[in-house]
């Protein structure tokens, strides 16, 4: 399950906590936070980063092959959002030294990380319910 709470004494940062793990989330000044944590669009973005990079490692760990070093940056176009359109463009730096068949089944495996699929293949249900709650 992953929660989230509001910081009291703040205009929007919350506490995320997801399993053990713990962040914090914040708008930016244009929207009225603070900008003291990630907004929701960079998780978003970085949900991707980091499954077409854990996938790649996954992928080249399953067919025994050594990469010294990976980076993965995600540049964002929310231009036409609001008409229906989100781009991201991944672009993922690999230490390996591998031949041009191995680059290419790495090509493949990153595009196929289960977020990239469940972003652009998968329709996704959500209920919300706003509840009554007490402070204190």
């Amino acid at each position: 399950m992953i929660e989230l709470e509001r910081i009291a004494g703040t205009p929007m940062a919350a506490e995320l906590r997801i399993r053990e793990h713990v962040l914090r989330v914040d708008a930016p000044p244009k929207e009225g936070g603070e900008d003291t944590g990630p907004e929701p669009h960079d998780l978003y973005d970085a949900a991707l980063a980091s499954c077409k990079a854990l996938t790649v490692l996954w992928y080249a760990r399953h067919k025994g092959w050594t990469i010294n070093g990976l980076t993965t940056q995600v540049e964002r176009d929310a231009g036409a959002e609001r008409s229906g359109t989100y781009r991201l463009a991944v672009r993922m730096q690999v230490d390996a030294d591998l031949s041009d068949a191995q680059w290419a089944e790495l090509q493949r495996a990153a595009g196929n990380c289960p977020i990239h699929k469940l972003m652009t293949k998968v329709t996704t249900e959500i209920s919300t319910e706003v509840a009554h709650g007490h402070s204190g």
